[in-house]
């Protein structure tokens, strides 16, 4: 019998004599001990604010996202270790990819967006700095930095991998150390992935903790520097959430829970187009993965009034074809819900949705599985037809968190995004349309009440992942009901454990406490070109201002006619004269970025190995005939990329004779290590 252990302060704690009694889903039978142990959680709240809090804080964004992604690596050479214990949650293999492997998957978006989108440093810059002065001697920045607390998990028992992994991915990435609770029922299999973690020795101490068990007085210690987040029943959420100290203290709370998700199907579908299938495909792999315990799985289906009877028809017919039954067993599609509990809840909901509707498809008394008894776990794919969506009640309330679904018929688009509405809030809708208007008119309509739209058509449905997939890239929330949170998102995600503080003081503060010069900060000077200096001797602030080069007519005229590029502002003079931007022929804007390059550029070998780009180019002045140019270019930012070289960022601004700035752009170069 399995025996999940919590770790806490560094110490794996076995669960106590009279912990839970935990049994399949498949065969009834006891597969495990769990919980009940004596935590100290003053210790473990100590233990990740005092070891794991600093540990972290001390590595730059950059390391903590090469931790991510070893760690990722570890696990995944480990994961065939979780898929052996998947079954016993009732999932098949191909629940348990969503779940192992999705996890998985999410840790290394994670580690590859922190690299790219994250400084290599312990600073967060958001967004860009605001002049607050004429002067410019007095400037602002917001900033973002780790939160000095803790991150307590609580997570639900559908992905005891995932969901867990979706959490301590963008957390850890922050600087945050995390405390994790799954649902005991599903445990073992975060308690499993939790050992190869530790195995790893890719954690600092005290980074993660695991309770198996109840919370105890966990949650009425935390502070203001702490955050919950939080994946369950939105009863739960909101008793969590009114705790006195959460409330007294600003604790950050997280919240994914309830959703009554939708489904259309847009007018322009038919039965004889590629959307009916593709609507049809959808409907039925989200009633029947992980037996319909999906948060984002399809729970009203909202189709054209005169196709309420052809989908009827196709769905039931593509359900006839799952077979439910042992999730080990060869051929079998659907696995069992996860526990007795589970199914009776599924049963109470599914009766109260038909109060209001009829069930078309599915009996639970009466259906076949395959290498099991049907009395323990399991449950078939149970549709439902509401004909009168705008009278009820039940159907926009109830959540069945099973293969529940129910389908309502609408008139009219905006009748559509109406009824979606109706659910008050979820995780995701869906739109099948091949009508860019249709997708238009129910996201003005109905976006407000959603945390994704989902849009999918003959076009993008060999490529696209699905109604029911959370993507690490995008927000995985939603308002109202679904709790208001918006887990993952890219660094979005990463923010919700970082406090953003806005700086304000002269550029020379603001550069230091950045990390990046700013314009207006003191400059330096090298010993030598700064393009034959190695990425680690170029300094912040390191400047050279090249000497000047007198631009003609005769090299407008000639960059005009080797390029191909004659607009009348550079050839005609009468014509440009009329332009309000000019006060005659100018030169071309990307010649006087070749003339810059010519300027600054140091032609020999040396560290300097690319031009891999530049951003942000402006120009602020027309060059006129006879006009010099020179340049200053300032080493800006500094970022590792790999084990030989790392990018320099260098602010790159041109003046003409009179000291007017004519242009600005950000300079991307990489810079080799050594000689």
């Amino acid at each position: 019998m399995l025996e999940p252990h919590s770790y806490a302060a560094g110490q794996w704690v076995a669960p106590a004599r009279d912990a839970a009694i935990l049994n399949s889903p498949v065969t009834g039978a006891a597969i495990a001990r769990a919980g009940g142990a004596a935590l100290d959680f003053q210790g473990m709240i100590d233990w990740a604010t005092s070891r794991g809090g600093p540990a972290l804080r001390a590595m730059t964004f950059h390391e903590r996202a090469k931790m991510l992604k070893a760690l990722a690596m570890y696990i995944d050479g480990r994961k065939e270790e979780l898929y052996a214990l998947n079954p016993l949650t009732g999932a098949t293999r191909k629940d348990g990819w969503i779940d192992i492997d999705g996890g998985i998957g999410t840790m290394f978006v994670f580690a590859s967006k922190g690299r790219r989108e994250m400084p290599d440093s312990h600073v967060y810059l958001d967004g860009e700095i605001e002049q607050l002065s004429r002067g410019g001697t007095f400037l602002g920045q917001h900033i973002a930095l780790p939160l000095h607390g803790v991150a307590v998990h609580i997570n639900a028992f559908n992905f005891p991998v995932w969901g867990m992994l979706e959490k301590l991915a963008p957390a850890l990435l922050a600087g945050v150390p995390c405390i994790v609770k799954p649902a005991t029922q599903t445990s073992f299999l975060t308690e499993a992935c939790v050992r190869i973690m530790m195995d790893s020795g890719l954690l600092p101490e005290g980074a993660v903790q695991l309770i198996i068990g109840r919370t105890g007085d966990l949650l009425s210690r935390l502070g203001p520097q702490d955050v919950v987040s939080f994946t369950g029943s939105a009863r739960t959420a909101l008793a969590l959430r009114s705790m006195p100290n959460i409330i007294e203290n600003g604790t950050r709370f997280i919240a994914e829970q309830d959703s009554l998700n939708a489904s259309i199907m847009g007018l322009d579908v038919t039965p004889d187009c590629p959307e009916f299938d593709l609507f049809i495909r959808e409907a039925t792999t989200e009633l029947t993965t992980k037996a319909g315990q999906k948060c984002t799985a399809i729970r009203r289906m909202i189709v054209p009034d005169a196709m309420m009877d052809p989908v009827i028809g196709a769905l039931s017919a593509r359900l006839e074809k799952t077979t439910i039954g042992d999730p080990e067993a060869e051929g079998v599609r659907m696995g069992a819900l996860v526990s007795a509990t589970q199914k009776a809840d599924v049963l109470e909901m599914a009766a109260l949705i038909g109060t209001e509707t009829t069930r078309v498809y599915g009996d639970p008394d009466n259906f076949d599985t395959q290498g099991a008894d049907p009395t323990h776990g399991f449950l078939p794919p149970m549709l439902f037809r509401c004909d009168d969506p705008d009278a009820a009640k039940q159907v926009h309330s109830t959540e069945a968190f099973g293969p529940v679904s129910t389908i309502l018929p609408y008139r009219d688009t905006a009748h559509a995004a109406a009824l979606a509405n109706r659910g008050q809030g979820s995780l995701v809708a869906s739109v099948i349309t091949n009508d860019p208007q249709i997708a238009r008119d129910i996201t003005l309509a109905s976006a407000h009440w959603h945390g994704r739209l989902y849009f999918n058509n003959r076009t993008s449905a060999k490529e696209a992942t699905g109604h029911g997939s959370p993507l690490p890239h995008m927000t995985h929330g939603g308002p109202g009901r679904a709790g208001g949170g918006e887990e993952m998102g890219g660094i979005r995600g990463v923010l919700h454990y970082m406090q953003r503080t806005a700086i304000q003081g002269s550029p020379d503060i603001l550069t230091a406490i950045c990390g990046v010069w700013v314009s207006g900060a003191k400059e330096k000077t090298g010993p030598c070109h700064p393009f034959q200096r190695t990425f680690h001797e170029i300094e912040i602030g390191e400047t050279i201002t090249t000497d000047p080069r007198k631009v003609t007519l005769e090299d407008i005229e000639h960059f005009a006619h080797f390029t191909g590029d004659a607009f009348y502002a550079h050839m005609d003079e009468d014509a440009a004269k009329a332009n309000p931007f000019f006060p005659g022929r100018v030169a071309h804007g990307y010649l006087l970025l070749s003339f810059a390059a010519g300027l600054f550029v140091q032609p020999d070998p040396g560290p300097v190995l690319a031009n891999t780009g530049l951003n942000a180019l402006t120009f602020q002045q027309p060059v006129s005939p006879d006009d010099e140019i020179h340049v200053r270019l300032t080493a800006k930012r500094k970022t590792r990329r790999t084990d030989e070289y790392g990018e320099v960022r260098w602010n790159a601004t041109l003046y003409n004779q009179r000291g007017d700035q004519v242009a600005e752009y950000e300079l991307l170069t990489m810079v080799a290590y050594s000689r």
